[in-house]
C-alpha cells in the first residue's frame, strides 16, 4: 500500500469517529498550548527585565544587601547591614572614577484633600540619582538639588500616575501633597515609564534620602547604584568597590553585580524556570499520549475483522503497522497544530496585560513533542495490529 493511500485511510478512520478523535487529542492540545504559553511568559519576562536593566545605563553596578544565593538567617531572610556609611565610603574611594547613589524604598499612601493614591512606592534617593538612572527623566519642573537633599527638605518628584490620581489634568508643580502623614512640596513630574507585570512604574514619589530616612526611621539601604565613568572601567570599579565594602562588611552581607552579571543571573533563573514549567506541562503530553495509545488499542480491537480481510487480500504486516502508526501520528499532529494555535491566541490575550514573546523554537519544540508522543505511543498498537493472524481475525466477533 502506498504512503498516500495509507494516509488517506488513516484520515478516513479518524473522521469516522470525530468525537472520540477530538477527546483523544485533547491532552495533546492542552500540553502543547501550555508549553507555548509558559515559554512565551518566561521569555517575555526575561526580555522585559533585560530591557529595563539595559535602560538603566550600560556602566551601572548594583550593590544589594545580603549574598545572592548565600546563607540566610534562621527566619529565612538575609540580614540587611547596608547603610549610608557604606555609600559614603564608596563615594570617597571612587571619587573621580564613578558616581554613587544610595536608595531606600517604602510603600505609602499619598493624599491631596479628599483624593488619595494607595500603594505608592516612595524612593529616598540622592540628588545625583537621575545621572545614574538614564531612563529617569523629568518632564515638568525639576529634580531636587544637593542643597535641598543636605537640608533634608520635604520636596518630591512624582510619577505621572500620582499626578493624574491627585491633580487630574492640573499642574502639580509647587503644590503640596500628604505623604504618609507629612507634607511634601511637588517640584517635578517624571516622564512615563509604563507598567511591568502588574507593577505601575509611574505610581512613584522620589524624595531626598535624609527626609525619607527621618520620616520612616530607616537606617538600612535597599540598593546602592554605582555608575563608572566609562564602560571599560566597570570591572575595575567593581573590584575596588568590593574591596571598600569588605572593610566593614563580610562577603555574605552584600552582593555587587555588574549589568552583565545581573543579566546572566536573570537568564539562568528564567532558564531554570522554563525547564521546570516545561517539565510540568510535558505531563499533559504524556497523559495525551496514553490516551492516544488506549484509543488506538481500542481501534485495533474494533477493526480486527477489517485487518483480517485486508491481510487475506494481500496486505503485508508493514502496511497494517504503517496505517495504525500514521493514524496515531496524525492524531498527535492535529493536537499539536490546534495547541499551537491556542497557544498563540492565549499569548496574545495575556500579552495585553504583561509582556509575552512566542519564540519560533517553542513552536518547533511543542510540535516536535506532539509528534514524538504519536510515534512512541502509537508503536505498540500498530505492532499489535500487524501481528494479528488473518484467519483468527476473520473469525473475530
Amino acid at each position: 500500500m502506498e504512503v498516500t493511500e495509507t494516509f488517506q485511510s488513516a484520515i478516513t478512520a479518524i473522521l469516522a469517529n470525530r468525537m472520540r478523535s477530538f477527546l483523544t487529542i485533547l491532552g495533546i492540545v492542552i500540553g502543547t498550548t501550555s508549553i507555548i504559553l509558559l515559554i512565551s511568559l518566561t521569555t517575555g519576562l526575561q526580555s522585559y527585565i533585560t530591557s529595563q536593566i539595559q535602560g538603566l545605563g550600560s556602566n551601572l553596578i548594583f550593590v544589594a544587601p545580603g549574598r545572592i544565593g548565600g546563607a540566610r538567617t534562621p527566619g529565612g531572610v538575609q540580614a540587611n547591614r547596608l547603610t549610608l556609611r557604606d555609600s559614603n565610603n564608596l563615594k570617597s574611594s571612587l571619587l573621580g572614577q564613578a558616581q554613587v547613589s544610595a536608595v531606600i524604598q517604602r510603600t505609602v499612601t499619598v493624599n491631596l484633600g479628599n483624593k488619595s493614591d494607595k500603594n505608592v512606592a516612595i524612593f529616598g534617593v540622592e540628588s545625583n540619582y537621575p545621572k545614574l538612572i538614564t531612563s529617569l527623566e523629568t518632564k515638568q519642573g525639576r529634580f531636587f538639588e544637593t542643597s535641598e537633599e543636605a537640608a533634608g527638605k520635604r520636596v518630591a518628584v512624582i510619577g505621572p500616575t500620582v499626578a493624574k490620581e491627585l491633580f487630574d489634568s492640573g499642574n502639580p508643580v509647587n503644590r503640596t501633597i500628604n505623604v504618609a502623614g507629612l507634607k511634601y512640596i511637588v517640584i517635578g513630574v517624571t516622564s512615563a515609564r509604563g507598567s511591568a507585570f502588574g507593577q505601575d512604574q509611574d505610581n512613584v514619589v522620589y524624595a531626598p534620602l535624609p527626609a525619607v530616612e527621618r520620616q520612616f526611621g530607616l537606617d538600612r539601604l535597599n540598593t546602592i547604584y554605582i555608575s563608572a565613568n566609562t564602560p571599560e572601567e566597570v570591572k575595575v570599579i567593581q573590584e575596588k568597590a568590593t574591596s571598600t565594602l569588605k572593610k566593614r562588611l563580610s562577603e555574605d552581607e552584600f552582593s555587587i553585580l555588574t549589568q552583565e552579571q545581573t543579566l546572566s543571573t536573570i537568564s539562568q533563573i528564567t532558564g531554570v524556570l522554563t525547564l521546570a514549567l516545561g517539565g510540568i506541562t510535558a505531563i499533559s503530553l504524556l497523559v495525551g499520549g496514553i490516551g492516544v495509545m488506549n484509543i488506538m488499542l481500542v481501534a485495533v480491537t474494533e477493526r480486527t475483522r477489517e485487518i483480517g480481510l485486508r491481510k487475506a487480500l494481500g496486505a503485508k504486516p508493514r502496511d497494517i503497522r504503517n496505517q495504525f502508526l500514521i493514524e496515531a501520528i496524525t492524531l498527535s499532529g492535529l493536537g499539536g497544530i490546534i495547541g499551537i494555535i491556542f497557544g498563540f491566541v492565549f499569548s496574545l490575550i495575556v500579552g495585553r496585560f504583561i509582556t509575552t514573546i512566542v519564540p519560533l523554537w517553542s513552536v518547533a519544540l511543542s510540535f516536535g513533542f506532539a509528534m514524538l508522543v504519536g510515534v512512541v505511543f502509537g508503536v505498540a498498537p500498530a505492532i499489535r495490529a500487524s501481528k494479528l493472524d488473518p484467519i483468527q481475525a476473520l473469525r473475530y466477533e
